[in-house]
């Protein structure tokens, strides 16, 4: 018998450097965080993502990009999602710290869903 872990979707808008590095981890894992990247900043909605990669990190980047994956809802519950902004601008704030738990927790593989120039 096989067991279904619920999943939850979530979005990451990313730029080229980032992208490398999870082609690199063949699309199962997030690379570390920089020293002045304290948080892991995954998305709730896929519009939020779209607006940051197109707005900003083609701008900051000189391409935008946003990837789709499923981690196992009953580990998401320890991160109270965040509201950056407007109804919508919906996150979670990951420490860097605790990266290697929350990918052990992907369910699956990153998948790039939009790519912005």
């Amino acid at each position: 018998m096989t067991s279904q872990r619920a999943t939850t979707t979530l979005w990451r808008p990313t730029g080229p450097k980032e992208l490398e590095l999870v082609r690199e981890l063949g699309w199962r894992s997030w690379p570390s965080r920089l020293p002045e990247q304290p948080i892991f900043y995954p998305v709730l909605n896929e519009d939020y993502a779209v607006k940051i990669a197109r707005d900003w990190n083609v701008k900051h980047d000189g391409a935008g990009f946003v990837t789709r994956f499923e981690v196992e809802s009953a580990f998401l519950r320890r991160y109270p999602v965040q509201q950056a902004g407007g109804q919508t601008i919906l996150e979670l704030w990951v420490p860097a710290g605790e990266r290697d738990e929350f990918n052990a927790h992907i369910v699956g593989k990153i998948r790039l869903v939009h790519e912005f120039h």
